[in-house]
């Protein structure tokens, strides 16, 4: 073992010796078979864990039970295995790597189970050196799921794809080198009777050096389109044009920063979008890097007319005035804040009113705010500190694996945004596929509010700095519920900025 690991230089290395398999592809890792020699130790042990409590764990990164640490526990089968691997086992492999490895306990004990996940991470976190996973299972096939799969890495050192994946077998040690390129991910279980059963940790030591953070260029924005009334009078539900319900909508809005308007665009338009989406000749793309983002969007390029006009619609000029109205944002430069807090049109304020008696629809006052912006521009109207509000968009398409991840370049961008999301195709989804919007404070697992899936529901959510967004992994119920053989949805994900 000794001798590849030394020699550091080597980019690949394969070595079988016995029981033993040591791989430097993707990272190097070891895999020890007939770890414990005795049979009865080993089940002896798996009782043991098996009568603890685990705790339900959940998040945008993971789905699993877990014990309470393990280093004061006194079960002596528990124990035992505990000062075997932190004692002898640990001086062993600190020889063999030629690194000072610490005393330090880290271990406890996982449960996957049915639809369980532990999606792409590198495990990085201070002081851990060496990870290990020692399997308790029961005859297991990869048709189980829950393999320990390995990721290549691009030039950015950021995950690229599966190129190993390790099928758990009983009383099987796993150990890897952690780094800023180990990345991996549990699998989902996908067998409903198995549990995979695994003791797991750290040995820590010094850590290997990071290469600078790969920095993702930012998502482009743009203003507005140039679209007057006639694409709201086209494409919206008339009941969202009226001006007494969208005062209704924005108090409602303002009172708790999300609203989800139910059927919001006319019925003809949602089906043909709908129709339009499942159309073959529309490109989608893979988006990544699968420690951040899992799921397809379309090539804008290919998009069929009438979701071009939706996708347009969205992004329109009409459609920015619109969302000032739900929410009561400067979403346009004919807007401006109250001092108390409250914004609204100050075109409106000057001169609206007999606009608004003449009709009381939202319309009236889109048409209005247009012509008044055009108007502005062709007298030459200055306005003071002018702020152009922008959006970015795409439509997007979720499947069984899709999913996206909180991570550190998200957080450190966050800012304030009104976040858009209109699905189609998501009739009878249920919360338990997995493919729900979670809002959570930075640093927090729990959830300060959640978006589901519905057809034709479109969901505005404000946000600000500390809060950040999630879509939990589908799951493979999602491809057994229902008459389509492989059950998926749609949406079309903005965020709109002032």
């Amino acid at each position: 073992i000794q001798m590849p690991v030394e020699q550091k230089q080597l980019e690949f290395v394969l070595l079988f010796a016995g029981d033993l398999e040591l791989d430097c592809f993707p990272f190097p890792h070891c895999i020890i078979k007939n770890f414990l020699s005795s049979e009865v130790f080993v089940e002896n042990l798996q009782k043991e864990l098996l009568g603890l409590d685990f705790h339900e764990k959940s998040n945008d990164l993971y789905k699993f039970k877990q014990s309470d640490d393990l280093k004061k526990r006194t079960e002596p089968h528990i124990a035992g295995l505990r000062e075997g691997l932190f004692g002898r086992f640990r001086s062993w492999l600190g020889e063999v790597l030629g690194v000072e490895l610490e005393p330090t306990v880290d271990i406890s004990c996982a449960r996957y189970e049915h639809t369980d996940v532990l999606l792409c991470h590198d495990d990085e976190l201070e002081g851990r050196r060496v990870a290990f996973i020692l399997y308790l299972v029961p005859p297991w096939q990869s048709s189980d799921g829950g393999t320990l799969d390995l990721y290549s890495i691009n030039s950015n050192f950021q995950p690229q794809s599966i190129v190993k994946s390790l099928v758990p077998s009983w009383n099987t040690l796993v150990l890897f080198e952690v780094s800023p390129v180990s990345f991996h991910q549990v699998s989902e279980v996908l067998s409903k009777d198995k549990c995979r059963l695994s003791l797991s940790g750290w040995f820590h030591g010094p850590s290997l050096e990071r290469p600078p953070r790969h920095v993702e260029a930012a998502v482009p924005r743009s203003p507005h389109l140039p679209r007057d009334e006639t694409v709201l009078l086209e494409w919206v539900n008339p009941a969202y044009l009226d001006i007494s319900y969208q005062e209704q909508i924005q108090e409602e809005f303002e009172d708790s920063s999300e609203i989800q308007l139910k059927d919001f665009l006319k019925e003809e338009k949602f089906r043909e979008v709908s129709e339009a989406l499942r159309l073959t000749e529309i490109e989608w793309m893979r988006k990544g890097p699968p420690n951040k983002r899992c799921y397809e969007a379309a090539s804008l390029d290919s998009l069929p007319p009438c979701v071009k006009a939706c996708w347009e619609l969205l992004h329109s000029e009409a459609f920015f005035l619109l969302l000032s109205n739900f929410t009561g944002l400067r979403l346009h430069y004919l807007e401006k804040e109250q001092a108390g807090g409250r914004r609204s049109h100050w075109v409106v304020d000057r001169l609206g009113s007999e606009c608004e008696q003449r009709e009381r629809c939202v319309t009236a006052r889109v048409i209005f705010l247009v012509s008044a912006a055009r108007f502005c521009v062709l007298i030459g109207v200055k306005f003071s500190e002018p702020s152009i509000p922008v959006c970015c968009g795409e439509v997007r398409r979720w499947s069984h694996g899709s999913y996206t991840l909180l991570h550190d370049g998200e957080a450190a961008q966050a800012e304030y945004a009104l976040d858009l999301v209109l699905p189609f195709g998501c009739t009878d989804w249920q919360s338990e596929f997995g493919g729900l919007t979670c809002y959570v404070a930075n640093e927090e697992d729990e959830e300060l509010l959640t978006i589901y899936p519905e057809e034709n529901s479109l969901a505005l959510v404000y946000r600000d700095k500390e809060t950040l967004k999630f879509v939990k992994h589908i799951n493979h119920k999602s491809t057994s519920a229902g008459s389509s053989p492989c059950r998926g949805f749609y949406d079309f994900s903005f965020v709109y900025y002032e």
